[in-house]
């Protein structure tokens, strides 16, 4: 019998942005397959929120295609975008109003229907279903940011990505968010695609890493096959092996 070959998450197929003559991502190509926790890595300036603004159609790319579940992102972004969840740069909040509030005016955007019930259950997901009548402005930097993964499980994603969720988190809110990204990508199958300069807590928490430079593959694979090939014994060490003469 043959084997049935799983369609990847997340795939993206020659991707590449060119802006004013300057490429910031050169013929990108990964996939990410159900259940992945996918580390991002990259210098500054390599491309890497460029490729998630693209992969979000928030931006559009010179050539190349993102496909989610198969779905083409820039003929069908409708359909390949419903099954995606997301936090990129910082997650925006109305300050002066609770978590429950702003959870609601994101589910009344939302193409599907968001009742009252899944808002009170990603709120318990999350760890704020005890804070969720309080306004927001309120909330620490790690509460935000669970609430901002709240918001990117409205709509029961199949993939959420995560432009460096950990950015000034505490211990305690960065222990915290780890454990809940592990439990939602192996209770509910969750795919993830997280960026972060974090590099010792992405070892900790990834499964896979893609590394880029200046906008070009550098490496990929599953962490503990390229710690192994490059005879290192963590991620950062990788990292430096990998991408020559520019800082993160």
């Amino acid at each position: 019998m043959t084997e049935k070959v799983q369609t990847p998450v997340l795939e993206l197929k020659g991707l590449t942005k060119i802006i004013r003559h300057k490429t910031l991502v050169n013929d990108l190509s990964f996939s990410l397959n159900q259940g992945d926790i996918y580390g991002f890595l990259g210098p500054n300036g390599s491309g890497k929120t460029t490729t998630l603004r693209m992969i979000t159609h928030l931006i559009f790319p010179t050539s190349g295609d993102i496909f989610i579940h198969g779905h083409s992102v820039t003929r069908d972004y409708r359909r390949a975008l419903s099954v995606v969840g997301s936090i990129i740069e910082n997650p925006s909040f109305y300050l002066n109003l609770t978590a429950i509030q702003n959870l609601k005016l994101s589910a009344s955007l939302a193409d599907t229907p968001v009742g009252s019930s899944r808002i009170n259950e990603v709120l318990e997901i999350v760890g704020l279903a005890d804070a969720k009548q309080d306004k927001v402005k309120t909330y620490s930097l790690g509460m935000k940011q669970r609430l901002g993964l709240a918001n990117a499980l409205l709509c029961h994603p199949a993939i959420i990505i995560l432009d460096e969720p950990t950015n000034g988190v505490d211990p305690a809110g960065l222990r915290e968010m780890k454990a809940l990204i592990k439990r939602l990508a192996q209770q509910e199958h969750i795919t993830f695609l997280i960026s972060s300069h974090m590099l010792r807590e992405m070892q900790d928490l990834c499964n896979k890493v893609t590394i880029i430079q200046k906008g070009k593959l550098v490496e990929t694979g599953r962490v503990h096959e390229l710690l192994a090939s490059y005879q290192v014994d963590n991620l950062e060490d990788l990292f430096f092996a990998c991408v020559e003469g520019d800082q993160l």
